[in-house]
């Protein structure tokens, strides 16, 4: 099946967090969901289950298990069993869970920042310190000296690790995954790895953390949900998967004190995308990588204090704007009030966030012009 990307949804006066935020005269690239309409099987199915007209209490019956561990299996050749994938409604909510299972107040969460907000935030509401190590250099390395200075302090329990990377776009390489294998058992530390972006990889191979080893496999865990590919935020079905039963039970434990239940709406259009819309992922890959693209040269040819870094996957640009010599607030005022496009402040994404903003490319070509020309217009 061919999938339109280009056609303009109207979403303004939908209850859309990214679109009826702003008044009429901004151009929304912030909130990491897409623009672009979900894949056909998705929605026949979401409407079999609506055309039903009855919404009881869902009951598991295998099929949404097996479809993340199929998923997982055919594009990155990772063995998961439909066994070890725990239900949880979104992986914000799996962070949380994470953090209150693994650790108690007062411990540490070691992380690499610049870092996906909730990482910072959801420690501090949960009392837990939120302990960086800062991504270094033009190629967001990680200093891995520094980063074991912090995994080898006795009060840090758990590193919560984002791969791909988000805000920067970084996939890590398998000798960097697995030295910080080695150092998270050498000190004792759970790995949680968020890989929600996974699909979304234009330069290199994802590697799923646990599939670099047995002993990898046994003191992690693994986010993932079907939101960012399939644009499927709104169903809250994410998962979990861990090779190891103890963690998966901690897990389990701890959602479950929330009293949470699965949505049949969601699980009916998670499964369908995963079992019958690989070919809405490969061409979604082939047109953000063309967006990207046009962004990127963009920036070089009419802003050029505006370094914007070309990444290795997920649909955000972390631009750095450190040139304009502004402080953070008159950076974001610069984007918000004078080119008219919302866009994150890097400030939200802890150490080394600071001068910068991202930007998300999620969306019609004609609208990542239009905020292009914006920029280009106010700059």
């Amino acid at each position: 099946m061919q999938y339109d990307f280009d056609t303009v949804v109207e979403r303004r006066g939908t209850g859309s967090d990214k679109w009826d935020s702003y008044g009429p005269d901004i151009l929304p690239m912030w909130i990491a969901d897409s623009d672009f309409k979900s894949p056909r099987p998705v929605i026949e199915a979401i409407r079999a289950v609506a055309d039903r007209g009855i919404f009881g209490y869902s009951k598991p019956d295998g099929k949404f298990e097996a479809a993340y561990a199929g998923w997982m299996h055919r594009r990155f050749t990772w063995q998961a069993d439909p066994a070890w994938v725990e239900w949880c409604p979104s992986l914000g909510n799996a962070l949380a869970m994470t953090i209150r299972a693994f650790t108690v107040a007062g411990d540490n969460v070691a992380m690499l920042s610049p870092i996906y907000p909730p990482f910072i935030n959801l420690c501090r509401l949960n009392d837990r310190i939120p302990v960086q190590s800062a991504l270094v250099g033009e190629t967001f390395a990680i200093d891995f000296a520094d980063l074991e200075k912090k995994l080898a302090l006795p009060a840090t329990k758990l590193l919560l690790l984002c791969n791909p990377h988000n805000p920067t776009g970084r996939v890590f390489r398998r000798d960097e995954l697995e030295r910080i294998g080695e150092l998270c058992l050498k000190h004792g530390v759970i790995v949680f790895s968020d890989e929600i972006h996974c699909d979304i990889t234009f330069k290199g191979r994802h590697i799923p953390f646990p599939s670099l080893s047995p002993a990898l496999g046994d003191i992690s865990l693994v986010g993932l949900n079907a939101s960012k590919t399939f644009n499927l935020a709104d169903l809250r079905s994410g998962a979990v998967l861990s090779s190891n039963p103890e963690l998966r039970q901690r897990f389990a434990a701890e959602r479950d004190k929330c009293k949470l239940g699965r949505c049949s709406l969601g699980v009916a259009g998670v499964t369908a995308a995963y079992n019958d819309c690989a070919d809405y992922a490969d061409q979604l890959l082939g047109y953000l990588s063309a967006n990207i693209a046009l962004a990127v040269d963009f920036f070089a040819k009419h802003t050029p204090k505006i370094k914007a870094y070309q990444p290795e996957a997920t649909f955000l640009l972390w631009l750095d704007c450190r040139a304009f010599g502004l402080d953070q607030s008159g950076i974001d005022d610069f984007f918000l009030s004078k080119a008219k496009v919302a866009l994150n402040s890097g400030a939200s994404f802890g150490e080394g966030g600071n001068g910068f903003v991202r930007m998300n490319l999620a969306c019609p070509r004609s609208l990542v012009q239009e905020g292009l020309d914006r920029i280009k217009a106010a700059f």
